[in-house]
């Protein structure tokens, strides 16, 4: 009874609000229902009206005129997180004309990624019918990178899809040259930063130091705009306008998202979070797991993916495929990426529930993977007050799964963004109906 109320109540609220009155009501009924927030429900329902969800629970009635999907046999969840790609950002590996993810600057703060992201992009589609809702798009870059958002893949334009931004301060104390390449190779291009005359930083205790300088020259200028304005300011390391993007970093209102593989930089990273009192968010962290507890006791939290323990460069040597279940044993925050290559980041983006099948391989439970890319990133990044679990008042990005949303064999049969279902043929659909039926010859 107490069920029901909750319903009728949180339905007339939705209905007062005006036009809401046309928009559909969607009962899934009989599923087996992961809220990630609560227990499993058997036998589950989540009434969906216009976008968001207004009832969860074993014995809610679904209301009169309500569409109704049976999932019985089924798995109902929110609908996944990836909370690191550039996904909309790159969209052809070999056009750079379609690449968008990094600005010329080597201190770029002021750049911000989903401003750039093609709406259209193919990739798009693809994740969405795979059951991701929502994505973290970040930038890329050889120092301090710029401003990520988190994006509900919706139709419309960019600022439409925008779930919030910024979210984080994307940079990297890893100088294995700028994303890969060789320092002593870059070409006057790559290195140039403002000006065209600053270079990335060329070791880790440089890169430490240059972000201790950022972070301290942020400080000042918030102090003394007007001197800045009169032109009596001390010499800064970086543009006006990436100062002021990296004032809310220096105030702990937004996270810096640290690349950080080797544990000596996690080691750093743990000590600029304490020295400097600013968030910090470990990205990658393959060798996190050797300072667990510390990162723990330091509420550094962790994005990590699980499905590689192949070192790609010297700052991987102890990676473990078990990387994410060791951190979560001591208490750390995580959230799970892409690390099993493929570019995983873009055209794979899709595949952040396979490392969330592979963490419970390697030890993670069923629950902490499911967490890992629902509530948890939602709760990194400020928005799990709208997404990332299924409870009345979220918004509507539900998934009803054939089977274990972690399984290869699984599909997502009904995908909620905002709660709209989407349909649509991605274009790897369209291809396969292109050449499903070529004439086979020479066979």
């Amino acid at each position: 009874m107490k069920t029901r109320l909750m319903f009728g109540a949180a339905l007339a609220a939705l209905l007062a609000g005006g036009a809401v009155a046309r928009a559909e009501t969607v009962a899934i009924v009989g599923g087996t229902v992961y809220p990630v927030a609560g227990p499993k429900i058997a036998n589950g329902t989540v009434v969906i009206h216009d976008s968001r969800i207004v009832a969860v629970g074993a014995n809610v009635r679904p209301p009169a005129g309500a569409r109704i999907i049976d999932a019985r046999g089924k798995i109902v969840t929110p609908g996944l997180f990836n909370a690191y790609t550039q996904l909309g950002l790159d969209e052809i590996g070999a056009e750079r004309s379609t690449h968008n993810d990094r600005a010329h600057d080597v201190v770029a703060a002021d750049f911000r990624a989903w401003e750039g992201v093609f709406s259209r992009s193919a990739y798009i589609a693809a994740t969405r019918e795979d059951g991701i809702t929502s994505v973290g798009v970040m930038p890329s870059g050889r120092f301090v990178a710029g401003q990520g958002a988190v994006l509900d893949l919706t139709d419309g334009v960019a600022s439409e899809m925008l779930r919030r931004g910024p979210v984080g301060m994307v940079a990297t104390v890893e100088t294995n040259g700028f994303n890969g390449g060789d320092q002593d190779e870059a070409t006057d291009e790559e290195t140039a930063g403002p000006g065209g005359d600053v270079p990335p930083p060329a070791s880790r205790a440089e890169a430490f130091a240059q972000l201790r300088e950022v972070l301290d020259d942020a400080r000042w200028y918030a102090a003394h705009r007007a001197r800045y304005d009169a032109g009596a300011s001390r010499a800064l390391s970086a543009s006006r306008a990436a100062l002021e993007a990296m004032i809310p970093v220096t105030q702990g209102r937004q996270p810096l998202l640290l690349s950080a593989n080797r544990v000596d930089d996690v080691d750093a990273a743990i000590r600029l979070a304490r020295e400097e009192n600013v968030r910090v968010v470990i990205v990658g962290g393959e060798e996190a797991w050797e300072l667990a507890p510390r990162l723990a006791a330091a509420h550094v939290a962790v994005l990590a993916g699980a499905m590689n323990n192949i070192p790609q460069t010297f700052d991987m040597l102890a990676a473990r495929q078990d990387n994410v279940t060791l951190l979560r044993r001591a208490g750390v925050q995580v959230a799970l990426v892409g690390n099993g290559g493929g570019d995983e980041q873009v055209f794979n983006a899709r595949n952040i529930r396979y490392e969330a099948g592979n963490a419970v391989a390697y030890g993670l439970s069923h629950d902490e993977a499911l967490r890992a890319v629902t509530l948890g990133p939602a709760t990194i990044f400020g928005v799990a007050d709208h997404v990332g679990t299924l409870a009345p008042g979220m918004d509507a990005n539900v998934v009803v799964w054939s089977g274990d949303p972690f399984e290869f064999s699984t599909n997502a049969e009904h995908v909620f963004v905002r709660g709209r279902e989407y349909r649509d043929r991605s274009r790897q659909d369209e291809l396969i109906d292109r050449y499903r039926h070529l004439p086979r010859k020479n066979t």
